[in-house]
């Protein structure tokens, strides 16, 4: 995982701890239908149960879930700066990038827009989490290992914080089957505590000590 604290990732994260020093956090998140509650009710999915366990360990924090079902990373990209503007957070997650793959998309356009967004999250003076997100082998050997490796290495190129797999634990653990619904894409309700713990580590490393 990439560096993201201030002692670790060199002036720029310096000059961003300081810049939030005393503010409340405002946590953007910036995703698909796996951060937009597809198929569940409301409060089921990870980002509003990200909002409860912020609330359970008193870390006092704003949560604005800006996910839209079967957005990619270019329409992500051309949202951003307004929500960057409207909401002026302080931590954005990207959780983008799984359409792209299923609609067939460049990988090196997926790489491009994910880079940009991250350093216009940065230049807005955000913390970034990257969430990456795999394709089914079915997709090849060779798209897949290059799909994946998209996330760290952007994260890499721009110190922020990874999540390496969204879905770890769900799709490559032995309840695979009975964790996601009829259309075998979207997990249920029952895998949304799995992927929040998937964040959440990543997630408070960024949030710093509080």
């Amino acid at each position: 995982m990439a560096g993201t604290l201030a002692g670790s990732a060199g002036p720029w994260a310096a000059r961003v701890w300081a810049q939030a020093a005393g503010k409340q956090p405002v946590i953007l998140v910036v995703g698909d239908s796996l951060s937009a509650e597809y198929g569940l009710k409301r409060g089921e999915g990870w980002v509003p149960l990200l909002e409860k366990r912020l609330a359970e360990q008193k870390i006092a924090a704003t949560v604005i879930n800006a996910s839209i079902s079967g957005d990619t990373t270019a329409g992500g990209r051309a949202r951003l700066a307004g929500l960057l503007s409207q909401h002026k957070p302080t931590h954005v997650v990207l959780e983008l990038g799984g359409n792209d793959a299923l609609r067939g998309l460049s990988l090196a356009g997926t790489e491009d827009n994910l880079m940009q967004m991250t350093k216009a999250a940065q230049a807005a003076s955000a913390q970034v989490l990257i969430v990456g997100i795999q394709v089914p082998p079915n997709y090849g050997g060779d798209y897949t290992r290059r799909f994946e490796a998209i996330f760290p290495k952007v994260a890499g190129a721009t110190k922020a914080g990874l999540v390496p797999f969204l879905l770890k634990g769900i799709a490559d653990g032995p309840e695979s089957a009975s964790l996601f619904q009829a259309d075998r894409i979207h997990p249920t309700a029952a895998a949304q505590p799995r992927m929040l713990d998937n964040v959440w580590p990543a997630l408070r490393k960024l949030l710093g000590p509080r």
